[in-house]
């Protein structure tokens, strides 16, 4: 039955302007490797978005995230709150410093840390809060920062899917000590591999680039402000190519046509998914008023996990790949050997079991999204 239908992927890399011609310019400049023309273009173009703080490109993600634990100085034994839907990366960066994970429950609505539940997890050996903005939606920053203020944390924004949305008017990744995006092949943003480091609290900006550096303070020698450069601290290779960024440039140029444009995705498959939801058959995403989310997803919630498992078997046979998403990592071989978990995490289980992401990337036609919503129908139809 699948060879009737077209494929319709999760996810499609997209070239959407001067991609190439900029790789063609690195090669053409001469420098390819890090810290070239691009990377600083990159840069000030973040920085503007987040307010005018320093932003460091990194590889990926996961690296900003290794950097900024490294530049808090995590020590072994120290606790970092996290939720648990989250992918590894973000409890991965305080397992490598030795720190303790621990997994806080998240809300039922956005799907993001539960605000409210946070001060259980915090103890005397709590160090900094992680929150995660889950599809482009910010978590409840003003009660996160206000209680990492009054316990004397530090707040590390994850940020991975945050690129282009926004907090009233201020951008994600701009409230907290630090913040970090990523520009992986399946953002709305991306290079194939990518990240940032936004560093919001001055006094650990030459720290960064210290660590970023190896080690050393190699950018204070290009400033001119040290006549030769050496082995400072702990550090490592946390530089992205120069291809990566002038690939990345490209799309940040156009960031919000990106935006506008699956902006307009998700109201198709928002409108045509309304008497489903209605008929109490899934859950559309909830987003909260005063936040301006970047569209990154489109999931939706199943009654159970039986049912999400057979709609996704469904919709494959149609050559439509729908996929659920984290599973979480308090319940994981490497969760249970290195984090902690004060109480029972039963919104992040049942969500983890029911949630479905639907086709989503930047060329996806509205034919192609009719597909799709007509396979959802037809799955539900005697249901």
């Amino acid at each position: 039955m699948s060879q009737a239908f077209p494929q319709i992927p999760f996810n499609k890399p997209f070239i959407v302007g001067k991609e190439l011609y900029n790789i063609a310019q690195s090669v053409l400049n001469g420098h390819i490797s890090g810290n070239g023309h691009y990377t600083r273009a990159c840069s000030e173009f973040l920085s503007n978005l987040v307010g005018g703080a320093p932003v460091i490109m990194t590889p990926s993600c996961t690296a900003a995230l290794e950097m900024a634990l490294l530049i808090l100085d995590i020590q072994p034994g120290d606790e970092v709150v996290l939720p648990s839907f989250t992918f590894v990366s973000t409890a991965n960066a305080v397992v490598l410093r030795g720190g303790i994970p621990v997994f806080c429950d998240i809300r039922e609505d956005t799907f993001n840390l539960d605000e409210r539940l946070l001060d259980r997890c915090i103890t005397p050996k709590t160090k900094a809060i992680m929150p995660v903005h889950y599809a482009g939606q910010n978590c409840d920053m003003e009660a996160v920062c206000g209680l990492a203020a009054e316990h004397g944390l530090s707040v590390v924004e994850d940020a991975a899917q945050g690129v282009g949305a926004y907090d009233r008017n201020r951008h994600l990744g701009s409230m907290g000590d630090m913040a970090c995006f990523s520009f992986h092949e399946t953002k709305n943003i991306m290079c194939g591999e990518g990240g940032a480091l936004v560093i919001n609290r001055a006094e650990l900006q030459e720290r960064a680039e210290i660590v970023q550096e190896k080690g050393t303070n190699r950018s204070q020698f290009f400033r001119g402000q040290v006549d030769k450069y050496t082995w400072m601290e702990i550090g490592s290779s946390y530089l992205p190519s120069e291809l990566q960024m002038a690939f990345l440039y490209a799309q940040l140029e156009l960031l919000e046509d990106v935006t506008r444009k699956r902006g307009k995705a998700y109201l198709v498959y928002e409108n045509g998914l309304t008497d489903l939801e209605r008929q109490g058959k899934l859950r559309r995403p909830i987003y909260l008023g005063h936040n301006r989310p970047n569209h990154h997803m489109y999931a939706v919630l199943c009654r159970s996990l039986a049912e999400r498992s057979e709609l996704i078997s469904f919709l494959k046979a149609r050559n439509i790949h729908a996929v659920f998403h984290y599973v979480p990592l308090h319940n994981s071989p490497a969760g249970l050997k290195f984090g902690k978990t004060p109480y029972p995490l039963t919104v992040t289980e049942d969500v983890a079991d029911r949630l479905l992401r639907l086709p989503m990337y930047y060329e996806i036609s509205e034919a192609e999204q009719n597909r799709v919503l007509e396979g959802m129908y037809d799955f539900y139809r005697d249901r």
